[in-house]
């Protein structure tokens, strides 16, 4: 008996200490520390929920997009995504690979190994159908003639058949490709992903209004698109952090490119030179920074959405040395609402200028810009307690998203943003637990689906836009960053 007694008395002291050993390795031993743990559960949220959103929205090998899914009638909509609602579903690819990619480097091959080739042959099915939304137009612009092939708002019947004139292509659903192209090309090292980043980079900087007024100075600014006169912030503050990467990837060697301008002292000649690559992208970024702090921030810290009262009210062309240009704009009103994502891409734009110059004006703007916006955008307690509440109505969900991305990237430098960035955590992680229905989270995180299950549909990229926040959240949670 008394052997039995030590026997069973060492058993238990071995569980004791093995289980002791198993706590302080969940909670602080170095390889697999707690915050792997949350970020571990972010990234297969985020896949888990980008499976569901690519299963229900996108229809056959050509992968047309569904605009709306409900997950209760599991109805898809016949309306399709535009170009911009596309790219939301590579953005969110995109941030689950940086986030693999993030987990490998951190000593957790084990999620890269299972996920990244899948991901990374969606992503390039993503790239080669939007070719559905490609079309091809002539334009005149304020320093040349030129035939471009760009991206049509609405999707076309073929490959490159889509419609692209005047109002029927923007700037800025360019300027989200470019983003993600950029980043597709960083993470898989496809050189035609930059190839077509470059090549639509040329198209949106062909349309900064580089005319002079009488003082000489470029009137500046990209307007939505190349059949509008108003200048948006969404047509400017999303190109600086792609400008930026490029700059990025030139610096260090002497690739040029031809820079078109108008000459400041007769105020009408066109001239070009050849620069280097890094300097031109460099120059943009900050020029296009400048150009939107300049009219588009608001007494209260945070941005307006545009800049209107233009002359002329539609675009015009003009003749100067015998040649057709389209004619400059000036616009003296700012106009509002200020918007989540207009202040997200100038905070991912500060901080990135930033981390690419060292210039101390681009971390005060950013820090300023951080609070400012989480103050005016963010409403605690509104809709539940300990909880903050962001505006929702029209496509917001995916604006909040850009706000979110902007926190992450000024976070290495600015330390007080993780509450405004633990703001979303919360939010995306109650929705998840209480609402998750088949795949799917509800427009409204905190207050759920509603009653009728017919009116449950949900935007495709607002589902992307949640597994992005969460991909973006797991890369944060290591110390990644974005």
């Amino acid at each position: 008996m008394k052997k039995l007694f030590v026997i069973v008395l060492c058993l238990f002291l071995i569980n004791v200490l093995f289980l002791k050993a198993g706590n302080e390795r969940e909670c602080g031993d170095s390889n697999y520390p707690q915050k792997e743990n949350l970020s571990v559960q972010n990234l297969l949220r985020a896949m888990a929920i980008t499976d569901s959103a690519v299963s229900a929205h996108f229809i056959g090998n050509d992968m047309a997009m569904a605009r709306f899914y409900n997950p209760y009638t599991e109805v898809r909509s016949k309306e399709l995504g535009s170009i911009w609602m596309y790219t939301s579903a590579i953005e969110a690819v995109n941030a689950i690979l940086h986030g693999l990619i993030a987990h490998r480097d951190y000593g957790n091959a084990k999620l890269f190994h299972e996920h990244f080739n899948r991901y990374s042959e969606l992503l390039y099915r993503l790239y080669d159908n939007a070719d559905y939304y490609l079309g091809t137009f002539k334009l005149t612009s304020y320093t040349q003639s030129r035939e471009w092939s760009v991206y049509g708002v609405n999707r076309g019947v073929f490959k490159g058949t889509a419609k692209v004139e005047k109002i029927q292509n923007v700037y800025d659903d360019q300027m989200w490709l470019i983003r993600e192209l950029i980043l597709a090309y960083k993470i898989t090292g496809k050189v035609e992903y930059l190839e077509k980043a470059e090549y639509l980079t040329d198209y949106v900087l062909d349309g900064w209004d580089c005319t002079r007024d009488q003082s000489g100075e470029e009137r500046g600014g990209i307007t939505w698109g190349p059949g509008y006169v108003t200048k948006h912030a969404c047509s400017n503050g999303p190109m600086i952090s792609p400008l930026v990467w490029l700059y990025e990837i030139y610096k260090d060697k002497n690739d040029e490119v031809t820079y078109l301008y108008i000459d400041p002292v007769d105020k009408q000649t066109r001239k070009s030179v050849q620069v280097k690559k890094c300097d031109y992208y460099l120059g943009f970024a900050k020029k296009i920074y400048d150009w939107q702090k300049k009219h588009l921030l608001r007494p209260d810290g945070v941005y307006d959405d545009m800049m209107g009262g233009c002359t002329p009210g539609s675009p015009q062309t003009e003749i100067v040395n015998g040649v057709v240009y389209r004619q400059g704009i000036s616009c003296k009103d700012r106009v509002g609402p200020a918007i989540t994502y207009n202040s997200g891409t100038m905070l991912s734009g500060a901080a990135d200028l930033y981390k690419a110059t060292g210039e101390k004006n681009f971390l005060e703007d950013a820090r300023k810009l951080s609070d400012a916006s989480f103050h005016y955008f963010a409403k605690q307690e509104v809709t539940l307690t300990g909880y903050y509440t962001y505006d929702l109505s029209g496509f917001r969900n995916w604006f909040n998203g850009v706000l979110l991305r902007g926190y992450l990237d000024v976070y290495p430098f600015y330390e007080s943003v993780s509450e405004y960035i633990q703001s979303f955590q919360q939010n995306l992680d109650y929705g998840y637990d209480h609402f998750l229905y088949k795949g799917f989270l509800p427009a409204n995180l905190l207050e759920g689906w509603r009653s009728d299950p017919n009116k449950n549909q949900i935007e495709g990229m607002f589902s992307f836009a949640f597994a992005a926040e969460y991909a973006g959240l797991a890369s944060y949670g290591l110390g990644k960053g974005n």
